[in-house]
């Protein structure tokens, strides 16, 4: 038996014994060290949004290789580790072509099954991705935040040299702002309503910041390209104003990204859609972290990066580190809005 923080109803996480998983072939087994809250956890617990009861979320994890099955050879015990939670069926028209993320038929670790809120998880070997021991359990648990930053910026076709805004300094998009630095921006420009965040994104590498609550924030945000605008726009806090704002900042022949996903309906008035017309720029979504080989370069680059020190990581991505046993707690936090900046990690000790 181990421990896990179980969620066993609406609002209702118990800290419980349960059965510990056991290794298969071509399965690994990870003494969790660290399990971050994602955004899309909260709903799961707050909001009654899970797929069955009981489960055990949590899918952005780091943590030690204890057990291996028979015939995995990329991974060996005592191996420091993050997994992949996407588990896409690899046959369907899209998985075929690499677009795992797009897989109709897939499961997913720690939601459509039992996640790393425990003291254990198994996870396929392909799901695996080692990290060098210089790189912390805390940093290794955001590695999925960084990847989906990334992805973002494969979907939008990116390339260096160019004036780049990211709309919205969350930990996603503080993951953009310096994957957009790493591959030769010539100028990231960050925008967010908290004047800490801002500061945060200062320290982590921004050229430049906007706190969209000042009158003058767009005649301040587009004397930064000397008014042509933004070549790359990646919208990354899932707002209304900032997806419409990103319609504005758009330079001609722009590429605009919607990392973030709207939870509210959201329209555009006439003039502003003409914006992308007149403009000529292309919109895209992104979705999750995924490309071929499985799981992908988003992957490979965030472990190469965090271990170089290129991809900078700062204890105030982390809100607050809470023990395992204290889940309930920890998802209590969330019910009061605006008082959780930053991550929540669960860790084992």
């Amino acid at each position: 038996m181990m421990k896990a923080a179980v969620v066993c109803a609406n609002e209702d996480v118990q800290y419980l014994d349960v059965e510990e998983p056991s290794v298969g072939p071509g399965l690994v087994k990870i003494r969790v060290k660290a399990s971050g809250i994602c955004g899309s956890d909260i709903p799961r617990v707050l909001q009654g949004g899970v797929h069955f009861y009981p489960i055990v979320l949590g899918h952005e994890f780091s943590g030690d290789v204890v057990e291996i099955g028979e015939g995995v050879t990329t991974v060996v015990p005592g191996d420091r580790v993050s997994g992949a939670p996407l588990r896409p069926c690899m046959k369907c028209d899209d998985c075929q072509n690499g677009n795992f993320s797009l897989c109709k038929h897939y499961s997913f670790i720690g939601s459509r099954e039992q996640g790393s809120n425990a003291d254990y998880v198994v996870i396929p070997e392909a799901n695996t991705v080692p990290f060098d021991k210089s790189i912390s359990y805390e940093q290794g648990a955001m590695f999925e935040p960084s990847t989906v930053a990334l992805h973002g910026l494969l979907q939008n076709d990116y390339r260096g040299g160019g004036y780049v805004a990211v709309l919205g300094c969350g930990t996603i998009g503080i993951f953009t702002m310096q994957w957009a630095k790493i591959f030769g921006s010539r100028k990231v420009v960050v925008f967010d309503i908290s004047e800490e965040r801002l500061a945060l994104a200062v320290r982590m590498g921004a050229d430049a910041v906007v706190n969209t609550t000042r009158e003058n924030h767009m005649e301040e945000a587009m004397a930064v390209t000397g008014g042509r605008g933004y070549d790359f726009v990646f919208e990354t806090a899932g707002q209304v104003p900032t997806m419409q704002m990103a319609f504005f900042l758009a330079a001609n022949k722009a590429r605009v990204c919607f990392i973030g996903t709207p939870h509210k309906e959201l329209s555009f008035t006439p003039a502003m859609w003409e914006n992308m017309n007149r403009k000529e720029f292309k919109l895209t979504g992104s979705w999750m972290s995924y490309s071929a080989p499985f799981p992908g370069k988003e992957w490979s680059l965030t472990a190469h990066y965090f271990a170089t020190g290129q991809l900078k990581f700062d204890p105030a991505f982390i809100y607050r580190k809470v023990p395992m046993s204290q889940a309930q707690e920890a998802f209590q936090l969330y019910k009061t809005p605006g008082l959780v900046k930053g991550k929540i990690l669960l860790v084992n000790e």
